[in-house]
This record gives structure tokens, sequence and C-alpha cells, in this order.
């Protein structure tokens, strides 16, 4: 069993996959290719976004989004310790300090309660994460933010296709940045990533940012950064589109399954919750379970494929701990670190491999 299928993926797209390929294979542009506008005027329509603005990977846009901010030296930025390192690693990288704040422990969202006492003068920006597929309290943040006169950035590398009373994720903020990495709900086959806004001078500055800050050629009105998603990959996920609005059904559905399968085993499973004014396209399928360790050996032996998202908070990361952070500060970022697991998932995922997954979790659980 494979953790995520892209292989059955391909195979069901290989046409449409193919025949972008060799277009771009015809016409040699490799950079900046008709398919890059090509894909982000489809992705900006997907959203609902006025502008829509490619680039190198989620990582590089996260820092595209700050570079155009001006958040630099001098300045912090409000998000959760329980992400991926890129999240804090694009604030450092500008200039600026991570300033942290726990997560919700039923959904593991950064906790919009605790966010209005985390700033202070040297604020400029808030980046909430859409972990897991399931978009943060998007709402709550931005009034946060109004309040303060800080921008809202969205990290929502694993939530493209989600939704949120309605409206679209990478489309609830002043910025959204998603990722393309081949295990996300819409990927390529290498690294890719796009920015949203509505702002038509930010979405200017993030263009000329993602071209070393060229405003037209050898003219470099900022710095910048080599930042552009070559056509290749745009053409690959111009391929996959043709059914990503299946894709993401059938997440829901699958992750709906999963929640049945596992309340009816009377596994100790504790499933993550998925508020009513929005869905979750599980880019994980994520669980918490206790003893860890000794369950993924378990399901290893299985023949049952596992990852952890994450093993580590940042704030107890070398890279990203801070003196006036003590390691316990966050309990519930620590709490599912501890605990969480995440389930072989994708849109091709069948059935019976549910309950094989399933049933080898209650194995493993039972033994404990």
């Amino acid at each position: 069993m494979q953790f995520i299928d892209l292989k059955s993926q391909y195979q069901a797209l290989k046409p449409s996959i193919n025949a972008r390929i060799q277009a771009v294979l015809d016409h040699g542009q490799f950079i900046m290719g008709p398919e890059v506008a090509e894909l982000e005027a489809k992705l900006a329509a997907y959203t609902g976004a006025k502008h829509c603005v490619t680039v190198a990977s989620g990582t590089e846009a996260l820092l595209i989004a700050l570079m155009a901010e001006g958040i630099g030296p001098g300045h912090e930025v409000i998000t959760t310790p329980f992400t991926f390192a890129a999240t804090a690693e694009t604030i450092v990288l500008a200039g600026a300090k991570p300033v942290f704040v726990d997560i919700k422990p039923g959904d593991c969202n950064i906790d919009p309660a605790l966010i209005e006492a985390a700033i202070t003068p040297a604020t400029r920006a808030i980046m909430p994460v859409s972990l897991y597929g399931q978009v943060a309290d998007m709402d709550e943040i931005n009034a946060i933010a109004a309040r303060h006169g800080l921008s809202v950035i969205e990290d929502a590398a694993q939530s493209f296709g989600a939704t949120y009373k309605g409206r679209k994720s990478c489309n609830l903020s002043r910025i959204g940045a998603t990722s393309f990495f081949p295990s996300k709900p819409l990927g390529c086959y290498g690294d890719g990533g796009a920015l949203f806004t509505n702002d038509d001078a930010l979405a200017q500055a993030m263009r000329e940012i993602r071209v070393h800050g060229q405003s037209q050629r050898y003219l470099h009105t900022r710095v910048g950064v080599g930042g552009r998603m070559d056509t290749l990959q745009c053409a690959i996920v111009l391929g996959k589109l043709e059914r990503f609005e299946w894709e993401i059904e059938e997440r829901k559905r699958i992750g709906d399954r999963y929640a049945e399968l596992i309340r009816a085993s009377g596994a100790p499973v504790e499933l993550l919750q998925v508020a009513p004014d929005r869905d979750c396209v599980w880019a994980q399928y994520t669980v918490k379970v206790a003893n860890r360790p000794a369950v993924v050996e378990a399901l290893k032996q299985q023949g049952i494929p596992t990852a952890v998202h994450y093993p580590c908070p940042l704030h107890r990361q070398p890279a990203y701990a801070q003196p006036d952070c003590p390691a316990d500060r966050f309990p519930y970022s620590n709490g599912a670190a501890d605990r969480v697991i995440s389930l072989p998932m994708s849109a091709d995922i069948t059935e019976s491999s549910q309950q094989l997954v399933v049933d080898s979790l209650a194995r493993a659980l039972a033994q404990e």
C-alpha cells in the first residue's frame, strides 16, 4: 500500500498530462511560457481571487508575501508552532521574528483567542496555517488584524480546494499562499506554489519580486528573488485540474468514511474536529493515538505506511527556539506533536484499502 497514490492519479490523467508536457517541449518556452498565465487565470477563477501569481514553491510563496508587505528586521509575525518549518523559516529569512501562539486541540489550527495577547508594537502580520486541509478561523483572525492594522497571510499549503463559509481557501484574507508539492491536494511533479490577493498593488509587487524585483527586463525597482514556477510544472497542474473537483469531493468522502470506520471499530483514536461552517480536503488524514511509536511499528509490520505531521513543534526546534519562549509554553502543540499520526490518503484509495488500514490500526491499538 502506498501512503499517497500518485501512480493511480497519473494513470487516470496520463493523456492530458502527457499532452500538456509535450506542448511545452514543442514550443520550448520553459520559463514564463503561455501555460503560466493560463494556470494563473484558472486558479484565480477557481478561488474567486482577483489575482494569482505562480511561484517556485510554497515556501517561496510565503517569503514573497512577506517581502511584498515590507516585513523585515524589527518586525514580528504571529503564527503557530505546530506546522512545517517553512512557516517560521520564511519569517526569519525576511528578517522578522516569529511569535508563536498555541493551537486548538480539536483541529490543531491556531487558536484566535490567544492571538491578541501576543500582539506588540512590532507586530506586522498574522500567518495562520490551514493545517491538514482545514481552514483556520479566518473571520476571527481577520477581525483581530483589522483592529490592529495587521496583514493576514494564510499559509494554505495544505488546504487548496477547501471552503470556509462558502468561500475558497486562498481567498479569505489579504494574501493566500499555497503549495503544489506533489503530495498536496493539487500537486505538480516537482516544486511549485501560488499567491492570491485582491489588491492590485500587492499583486504587482509579488509579480516583480518573483523575477528578481524587475518591473521590466533589467529594471530592478525592488529587491526580489528567483521565484518563478517553471512552465512544465504549470502544465502538469493544468492537466490535473481536469479532475480536481472530483478529487476534492472524493477526499471529503474518504475522510468521512475513515471517521465512520474508526468509530465503528471502537479503537481508542481521537479524530480531528471539522467545524460545521467549513470542510477539510485532508491533505493528510491525521488522527491522534497514544503510544504512537508502538502503533507506527505495529502498522509497519502489517504493511501499512504512516507519517507524522509533525513530531516536534517549531518552538522546540534548535533553529527557532527562543530564550523567552520555554518549551512547555504551548501544551496543545506539544501534546499534538506526541500523538498525531497520518494514515494513507489520496483520492484514489479504495474502500477495501481503507478498511484494511482501520482494521490494522485497531489491532495495533489493541496490543497496547
